[in-house]
């Protein structure tokens, strides 16, 4: 990868797990590349559809081998939390100059079923 900034922008999330029994989620999202450096949203309350459209940083060293976006969707809880679902999100094609909008599924244990998707818009800015 060159050097340079990746500009993340979480928009939204739909149809996600439910995870508490009574009542809706109260989602929030974690990005990374390496644990070391993780990056939160907001939560939002009551919602298995949020919208956060929060955007992140990354700054990226030049020749990084590091090209997957980790993120885990969590429903924060007065006690702790509950894991939605995780996934990652391949953002070589933003090194190369092309913007990405997608939707990233969360897929359920074996990935036959989903826990919902989330969407983001991924662009990166030489330096």
């Amino acid at each position: 990868a060159p050097r340079g900034v990746l500009t993340v922008n979480v928009i939204e999330a739909r149809n996600l797990h439910k995870e508490d029994l009574a009542g809706h989620n109260d989602p929030y999202v974690e990005l990374w590349f390496d644990e070391d450096y993780k990056q939160r949203s907001e939560s939002v309350k009551n919602t298995e559809n949020p919208v956060w459209n929060q955007t992140f940083t990354f700054n990226i060293e030049e020749g990084s081998s590091k090209h997957k976006l980790y993120f885990k969707v969590l429903d924060k809880d007065k006690v702790g939390e509950d894991k939605i679902g995780d996934g990652h999100l391949d953002v070589a094609e933003a090194f190369k100059g092309t913007p990405i909008d997608t939707w990233s599924k969360l897929p359920a244990k074996l990935g036959l079923t989903s826990h919902g998707e989330v969407h983001f818009n991924v662009v990166f800015t030489p330096q």
